[in-house]
């Protein structure tokens, strides 16, 4: 297939766009820069620039969606324009552009209103109920995808939990920052059960989304590697890891919502960009448990993740010891 890839100068986007080339397809990205992907057609532009967009679809059977505004900071108007304004460009381009098929990328956090997720399926996105701009943008432009399927126009939204791996800066970077500043506490002592997904898991998941879109499409799908840890010791081996000493002090999770809340208030009220410290979101997914049924999900996509937590953790530990080691 000929297949549009936007948002691949990002960790996931770049694994899902570099899988599809290996699998044989034609690959061409669309994002602000250069995907330095080697044998891929870059289009740069924007999901907000709608010629920028009619440009990229043009020829393209099927589109990975993942270009998000992803922060826990930022106006509000931004989100919008991007996670939500772009999305519905991208789906009117694709359709009137004779494109078949299309995987949304969305997120567990479109249904998470802060309650414990223990052992659900993909339950229906929530704007009005889940918290922050990029869930609640999210979750609204995931609906506008879902609504936009048909026999026609296939269109399905994938939901990877937590992605990390090698050149994350969502997670491990943050944590082994934090880490290393001694600000980085454990909540409720690390004990809540989390699910997390490994990017190639994650990249090979996208793309079994793609070939089975006869039987996935107009549902959501949520991915894991079904192997849920408490939080704290996922925390502890990203940190090991990086060689970064673990948090050595923990927080009680009520304090930090509470601390959160303030935090942004203070962020918004300020108009400042930088990443909070914490937000109530970030301290609700910290000190709550959010796993999910994977068995819905690997028998839509006929795919099981090859990468185990343990596995990843030790390719993470082999890109932090060649990164010193080229250093040196």
């Amino acid at each position: 297939m000929r297949v549009l890839v936007t948002g691949a100068s990002g960790m996931l986007g770049r694994a899902t766009a570099a899988l599809l080339q290996g699998q044989g397809h034609l690959v061409r990205t669309f994002q602000r820069r250069p995907s330095g992907l080697a044998g891929v057609e870059d289009s740069l532009g924007s999901v907000t620039d709608q010629t920028a967009v009619h440009r990229a679809v043009q020829g393209i059977d099927a589109v990975v969606h993942l270009a998000a505004k992803v922060s826990f900071a930022g106006a509000a108007a931004d989100f919008q324009a991007i996670n939500v304004e772009g999305t519905r460009v991208l789906l009117e381009e694709s359709r009137a552009a004779g494109v078949r098929d299309v995987v949304f990328i969305s997120s567990p956090s479109v249904a998470h209103v802060g309650e414990a997720l223990v052992g659900q399926g993909a339950t229906v996105a929530t704007p009005a109920l889940v918290r922050g701009n990029y869930a609640q943008t999210k979750a609204k432009a995931e609906l506008l995808a879902l609504d936009a399927n048909s026999e026609s126009f296939r269109v399905a939204a994938v939901r990877p939990h937590i992605v990390w791996g090698p050149g994350d800066t969502q997670l491990v970077e943050r944590v082994l920052e934090r880490a290393r500043a001694g600000r980085l506490p454990f909540l409720d002592a690390g004990t809540a059960l989390v699910d997390t997904t490994y990017v190639d898991n994650a990249a090979e998941a996208i793309g079994a989304a793609l070939n089975n879109m006869g039987r996935l499409a107009g549902q959501a799908v949520v991915v894991t590697n079904g192997e849920p840890r408490p939080i704290g010791e996922l925390i502890a081996g990203i940190c090991r890891a990086g060689g970064v000493q673990p948090p050595r002090w923990a927080v009680p999770g009520g304090v930090a919502r509470v601390a959160g809340s303030l935090v942004e208030f203070v962020w918004q009220r300020g108009g400042i960009e930088s990443e909070p410290p914490m937000t109530r979101f970030l301290a609700e997914q910290l000190s709550t448990a959010h796993w999910f049924d994977q068995r819905r999900t690997r028998e839509l996509l006929d795919w099981t993740p090859t990468v185990s937590v343990d596995e990843g953790l030790a390719r993470l530990a082999q890109h932090y010891q060649g990164n010193q080691a080229s250093r040196s």
